[in-house]
C-alpha cells in the first residue's frame, strides 16, 4: 500500500494498479480497501484502479474533529493521485459520500452507486441521533456495543442475529474500527436524502442493485436514478444480502465508462 496526506493532515492508505482511465472505489461501513478488490481486479486491464481505506479504518489514520467535508477531501486526494479525475464506484454509504463529493465539485467523471442507502422509496431514514449515541458508547469504553448499535439501527440487522455475531471470529475486527461507525452513521443521516446540490449532479451515473439484495434498496435505487439528470437504475444478477457480484457489476461499470 501507498499513503497520501489529506487536506487536514490525515494519512490515507491506498492501492493503485493498472493503466488507463481511473476508477476509484469508495466503500461503506466496516469496509476497507479489500472490499472491492475482486471487482477492481476485473477492471484493472483497461483502467487505473485505486482502492483505499477510508479514515479510521485499515491502515488510514484519523483526525478530530470529524466532518463529512473531511471525507470529501480524502476522496479528492485519492482522485488526485489516480490522475486528477476519475470515475468513482461508491458502495453502500460510500455511494452517498461519492455523490456528495461530485456535488461539491470533486473532479468525478462517472458514478457507479451500488446500493447506497438513500432514504427514498420504501427505505426508511436512519435515526438522526445515531452518531451521537455511537460516540457516547465509544467514549464510555464500549466499542462492541457501538458496533452492535450500528448494525441494528444503522443497518437494520435483527438484534438476535447481532448477538450471534458477537461470538464470531470477525467480531474483534469490527470492534477495532468502531469509531468509523460514527462517520458512516453521520453520512447516512445527514446525506440520507439527496441534497439539492446532489440532485443536480449530471455526470453519467449507474445506480446499481443486486437482484437478491435487502428489501428497500431496489426501490431506493430506482427513486435515486429518477432524481438525477443523467442516471439509470441497473439490476445485476445475484448480489444476495447486499453483496457485490463482481463479474456482473464489472460489466455494468465497463458499459458506463464506454
Amino acid at each position: 500500500m501507498q499513503t497520501l496526506t489529506s487536506a487536514d493532515g490525515t494519512t490515507i492508505a491506498y492501492v493503485r494498479a493498472g493503466t488507463g482511465p481511473a476508477v476509484v472505489f469508495a466503500t461503506g461501513a466496516f469496509n476497507d480497501h479489500t472490499t472491492c478488490a475482486d471487482l477492481a481486479a476485473l477492471l484493472e486491464p483497461d483502467h487505473t484502479v485505486v482502492t483505499y481505506d477510508r479514515r479510521a479504518r485499515g491502515r488510514s489514520g484519523d483526525t478530530a474533529p470529524y466532518a463529512i467535508e473531511r471525507e470529501i477531501e480524502d476522496l479528492a486526494a485519492v482522485i488526485d493521485v489516480a490522475g486528477g479525475s476519475a470515475a468513482v464506484f461508491g458502495f453502500s454509504s460510500g455511494g452517498n459520500l461519492a455523490l456528495a463529493a461530485a456535488a461539491a465539485g470533486v473532479p468525478i467523471t462517472h458514478l457507479a452507486l451500488y446500493e447506497a442507502p438513500f432514504a427514498l422509496g420504501t427505505l426508511p431514514p436512519r435515526p438522526s441521533d445515531l452518531p451521537a449515541r455511537l460516540t457516547a458508547l465509544i467514549a464510555d469504553g464500549r466499542p462492541g456495543d457501538a458496533v452492535a448499535l450500528f448494525q441494528t439501527e444503522g443497518v437494520g440487522i435483527p438484534a438476535a442475529v447481532v448477538e450471534q455475531f458477537r461470538s464470531s471470529p470477525g467480531w474483534d475486527s469490527l470492534v477495532a474500527i468502531a469509531q468509523s461507525t460514527v462517520y458512516d452513521a453521520t453520512i447516512t443521516s445527514v446525506l440520507g436524502v439527496p441534497t439539492p446540490a446532489m440532485r443536480t449532479v449530471d455526470v453519467p451515473t449507474a445506480v446499481v442493485t443486486g437482484a437478491q439484495t435487502w428489501p428497500g434498496l431496489p426501490e431506493s435505487a430506482a427513486a435515486l436514478a429518477a432524481l438525477l439528470p443523467h442516471a439509470r437504475h441497473v439490476v445485476v444478477p445475484g448480489g444476495a444480502d447486499h453483496g457485490i457480484p463482481a463479474e456482473a457489476t464489472a460489466a455494468v461499470v465497463r458499459d458506463l465508462l464506454a
